[in-house]
């Protein structure tokens, strides 16, 4: 059975209206959830929501199907107000399996929906995720609202005459419970019927049996008496102009593009495959129209010492990588340091240490940024706060890095790289030019000297083949001015302090910390990277509430901008929410000796909204 695109959206019962939602899809790793969630998010933003999204991978490739280890999950916030993270508390969780009910169920709310395939409630797969009874029979969900619903069943009678194995033919259930979500939440489901359409137009079969088991989902929700009603979220009101649905990863990626057009260079990214780094590379591969070289080389110091490469012939150089893999660039980091070349360096941030926690987030690498290099070795260090800002960050490392002649680490994180919102496209014509001024040739017998010093102490970038510009570089100290080998003390002083000091001048040419809130007061919660949204959220509730609080977000982390300082003077307390142990609240005790109070957090996930209100409350009392 098919309906139209009409009827879809003129459901007969009751529409009940609500701010946003949050909705997550779990199951097996092979149930297509992350599909689901990237199709209810497209789905939502072309209605005019504001949108966040946070999958949520497994670490393990192929763990066996139907236990904990194996699930997937995709969470998806919509709203008809502006929203500033992927939701807090769920309001609905589809749960596939038993696994997937009982590893995310604790972060549905009470009286939250609850949607389950009850199909595969069997005594084998409730024994894999650790059941000793059947919770949709044991009374267990009764704080829920609980449909139990035959997906598997369904979508097999939905798609019955496909051709289609069984096997194959269940892969279709991700498409039955998008068809219930978007009944649910009044979704048009014109978007995914043109996806399925483009993904699968050359397998006919599976085409008509995904929409078939899409149209069956909406039904459902239209015919069963379990749903009395179902919900609208109105659109937003966004700032007017033309969105694009962008994943942190990708928009870093459109913004390295960006910067090396608005600098007349071409882009070189060398790179060693790491989660959650990798599409970083994936995203800049299909882009060589643009004139993007990427190189997959054989390990992360390889991919390091080819963006040194890039660097010194002249172009616009780029690697990344996440924790583990940084510690192997560290050396080739110091030699592009010491060698005064504009380059970036991207962390995507995981669970550490070690292997770790490779498909959660973190913000643990903040002092490996700052001091993870043998010897003297500072390094700018900033970050974005959310998805869309990857873009601009992207053309501000660059321009920190060509500016002051130095390699600068970029560092975001996972939940910023796999989570996504809408990005407001901007016209080409309001990005800044990113101005570079090479050495000409040199003419009459005139000496180069490849370490002399502008204003800022960078050192001119002359690229190689420029007659009259020959001159060593290496990973030896080098004398002053002319470059040459030098083991002289005081030279090495020289040097130490000038590359420390040159770094230092990065504050100069920043803009200064902006507070959002009263100018002084009771408490500020500083914070940097992804926990932006949460931060931002929780601050404001509690200014609502009549709290004495205000928000300080950091980009820029070394070095700080010029007036943290008096900012952090202005408050009687001092908030640090980090996804570490106290890194960032580390580094502002030992520069600026303040008394800071640490809210600190490494269980993979991200902070919710309540947890922040909670100890901000706290922290005031």
């Amino acid at each position: 059975m098919s309906i139209s695109i009409e009827s879809q959206l003129s459901s007969s019962k009751e529409h009940v209206v609500i701010e946003g939602a949050t909705v997550r899809l779990a199951g097996d790793s092979g149930d297509g959830m992350q599909l689901a969630g990237t199709q209810l998010t497209g789905t939502s933003a072309q209605l005019g929501n504001d949108v966040a999204t946070f999958p949520d991978f497994p670490a393990e490739i192929r763990a066996p199907r139907g236990t904990l280890a194996g699930v997937s999950g995709f969470q998806v916030h919509f709203s008809s107000q502006d929203i500033f993270t992927p939701g807090d508390t769920l309001n609905a969780l589809v749960a596939m399996n038993p696994a997937a009910l009982k590893t995310n169920l604790a972060d549905l709310q009470s009286r939250g929906i609850l949607i389950v395939n009850e199909d595969a409630f069997d005594k084998k797969d409730l024994e894999k995720a650790g059941y000793a009874s059947n919770p949709l029979e044991d009374e267990s969900l009764e704080g829920y609202q609980l449909f139990k619903v035959p997906m598997t069943k369904l979508t097999r009678d939905a798609i019955d005459g496909s051709g289609l194995s069984v096997k194959e033919g269940d892969k279709c259930r991700n498409f039955f419970a998008m068809g219930l979500l978007y009944w649910l939440y009044g979704r048009g489901m014109e978007p995914t019927l043109g996806f399925i359409e483009e993904k699968f137009g050359g397998k006919p079969n599976v085409a008509e049996a995904n929409r078939s088991a899409l149209n069956t989902g909406w039904n459902y929700g239209e015919t069963t008496d379990a749903f009395a009603s179902s919900y609208k979220v109105e659109p937003a009101k966004l700032t007017p102009g033309k969105y694009k649905n962008m994943m942190g990863n990708q928009a870093l990626a459109w913004g390295l593009m960006a910067a090396a057009k608005m600098s007349g260079k071409s882009l070189f990214f060398g790179t060693y495959p790491i989660t959650p780094a990798s599409d970083i590379l994936h995203e800049l591969s299909r882009h060589k129209n643009f004139g993007v070289r990427t190189v997959q080389a054989e390990d992360e110091i390889a991919a390091m010492c080819t963006a040194i490469g890039a660097a010194f012939a002249g172009e616009m150089a780029v690697t990344s990588s996440s924790g583990p893999g940084i510690c192997l660039k560290g050396e080739a980091m110091g030699l592009g340091m010491i060698l005064e070349l504009p380059m970036i360096i991207i962390n995507v941030q995981r669970g550490g240490p070690s292997t770790g926690l490779p498909t959660k987030t973190e913000q643990s690498d903040l002092l490996q940024a700052m001091f993870g290099r043998n010897g003297e070795s500072p390094l700018p260090v900033i970050a974005p706060c959310c998805p869309s800002d990857c873009f601009d960050v992207a053309q501000e490392a660059w321009r920190i890095a060509v500016r002051f002649m130095t390699p600068v680490i970029l560092l975001t994180d996972g939940y910023i790289a796999n989570g996504s919102e809408p990005w407001l496209i901007p016209d080409a014509n309001d990005l800044s030019k990113i101005e570079i001024v090479h050495p000409g040739p040199l003419e009459n017998g005139e000496e180069f000297l490849p370490y002399t010093r502008n204003e800022r102490l960078a050192r001119p970038w002359a690229i190689p083949g420029t007659p009259g510009l020959m001159h060593r570089v290496g990973g030896l100290e080098k004398q002053d001015g002319t470059g040459n080998v030098s083991y002289d003390p005081d030279n090495h002083q020289h040097m130490t302090n000038t590359r420390a000091q040159k770094v230092a001048n990065v504050a100069d040419d920043i803009p200064l910390q902006e507070v959002s809130g009263a100018d002084s007061g009771d408490l500020l919660v500083l914070s940097w990277g992804g926990t932006y949204g949460a931060c931002t959220t929780a601050v404001r509730q509690c200014q609502d509430q009549g709290l004495s609080v205000a928000h300080a977000h950091l980009r820029y982390l070394n070095p700080f901008p010029k007036n943290l300082g008096e900012i952090l003077d202005r408050y009687q307390k001092i908030l640090v929410p980090e996804l570490n142990m106290g890194q960032l609240r580390m580094l502002i005790g030992s520069q600026f000796v303040k008394e800071t109070i640490g809210f600190n957090k490494v269980q993979g996930k991200p902070f919710s909204v309540s947890e922040l209100v909670r100890t901000i409350q706290e922290t005031i009392r």
